[in-house]
């Protein structure tokens, strides 16, 4: 991608610290879990490898309709998983992006800013659009909802007074979301230079 080096190696970071984080939710216990976690894996690797800095290296120049087939291929999948949950369709949107990202990349004079003068493209426009909802969104049902006293297992994932036990790390919803949420703030991070 382009723009600076240091902000780059964070936001590279950012990406692999999520798609690691990722493919420790895939030892989940429940099917769901470890099917999105191994989709989000690849978006957040996927994200790492596309964030280096262009200063540090460019690609060849298959690597762009590589990324293109690898994520098309990946939202796809999204695509038919949505059959069973409307959750899928985010990742069919972060697919999307991805390969609109390859193409712009790929199409771009040595890889420079694929825009000139006429201003932000409509695709771009709208992606950038969707991530500041879904950022927004997310980030407000991260907000801590009070328990209820005696209400099953802690966050150490003991088991509760009812008897339950609670869900394993992996299995927490919020941490799920926390994940999503940080993609999509790299995903606008991505867009904005295009």
């Amino acid at each position: 991608m382009h723009g600076p080096v240091s902000p780059g190696w964070l936001l590279v970071a950012l990406c692999a610290a999520t798609g690691a984080y990722c493919l420790l939710r895939m030892r989940s216990g429940v099917e769901e879990q470890r099917g999105a976690a191994g989709g989000e894996a690849l978006m957040g690797f996927g994200m790492a490898a596309m964030a280096v800095p262009a200063a540090v290296f460019s690609p060849p120049g298959w690597v762009w309709p590589a990324y293109a087939v690898v994520f098309g291929a990946a939202g796809l999948r999204a695509l038919w998983a949505a059959r069973s949950g409307r959750h899928h369709l985010h990742h069919v949107v972060g697919a999307a992006a991805m390969v609109y990202m390859a193409v712009v990349m790929a199409a771009s004079p040595a890889h420079g800013h694929a825009h000139g003068a006429s201003g932000t493209p409509v695709l771009t426009g709208a992606l950038l659009l969707y991530f500041t909802g879904y950022v927004l969104l997310t980030g407000v049902r991260l907000i801590p909802v009070v328990a209820v006293a005696g209400g099953g297992a802690g966050a150490d994932g003991h088991v509760g007074a009812d008897g339950r036990a609670a869900a394993g790390w992996g299995d927490r919803p919020e941490l799920a979301r926390a994940c999503r949420l940080s993609m999509a703030i790299a995903m606008l991070a991505m867009l904005l230079p295009l």
